[in-house]
């Protein structure tokens, strides 16, 4: 096996790990803390980790098949999003309270694991579009991170649920937004015959 593929697959194996472990540990934390962004943002990592498997699977076989592998994940991260906007739609109509705090530190603490994913992602220097679609979902779960710290801020002071809702919608037009990029990464590699 090539060098720089070892290195990608051995990446891919440990960004695959960390989604893993915020996927559980988010999913059971928004759960009991009633947040619709905290669950949102476990369901995206529950996704990355599906992706991140597909990638580490397509890194040594044809462009075709990487092809396949990347546009999976863009039509995973398009579904993620309309399932995110269901359960904030859902949330607004029966209510839930959400655990500003919680919120704001189990956020603070995915941002920081998502930070080390992009930071080890970007060692790799490769114009594979898994490994560009990796370091999307990583960029967008940071980013998302950061909106479920301000919505927990949020909660906290003004005692509502609204903020949790608003962050929940955002996460999924984060995730909408970048199923949309890595699908024009694959039409792009695609139309150049890579």
């Amino acid at each position: 096996m090539r060098p720089d593929i070892a290195l990608q697959k051995r990446i891919l194996g440990q960004v695959l790990l960390w989604n893993l472990a915020l996927f559980a540990g988010l999913g059971v934390a928004g759960w009991m803390a009633d947040s619709s962004a905290l669950l949102a943002n476990a369901i995206d990592n529950g996704s990355d980790a599906a992706v991140y498997l597909l990638s580490y699977l397509a890194i040594d076989r044809r462009p075709a098949w990487k092809r396949g592998a990347a546009t999976m994940s863009g039509i995973m991260l398009l579904l993620f999003a309309a399932a995110v906007l269901a359960d904030v739609v859902r949330r607004w109509l029966y209510g839930a309270e959400p655990l500003g705090p919680v919120m704001m530190v189990l956020a603070l603490m995915a941002a920081g694991i998502n930070l080390w994913c992009i930071v080890l992602l970007r060692r790799v220097r490769s114009n594979d579009v898994n490994m560009k679609a990796a370091e999307t979902f990583s960029f967008n779960d940071f980013i998302s991170n950061g909106g479920v710290i301000v919505a927990g801020g949020l909660v906290l002071w003004l005692g509502s649920s609204w903020p949790d809702l608003v962050a929940g919608a955002l996460i999924a037009a984060v995730a909408f937004k970048g199923g949309v990029e890595i699908l024009r990464n694959v039409r792009d590699d695609r139309q150049s015959g890579k």
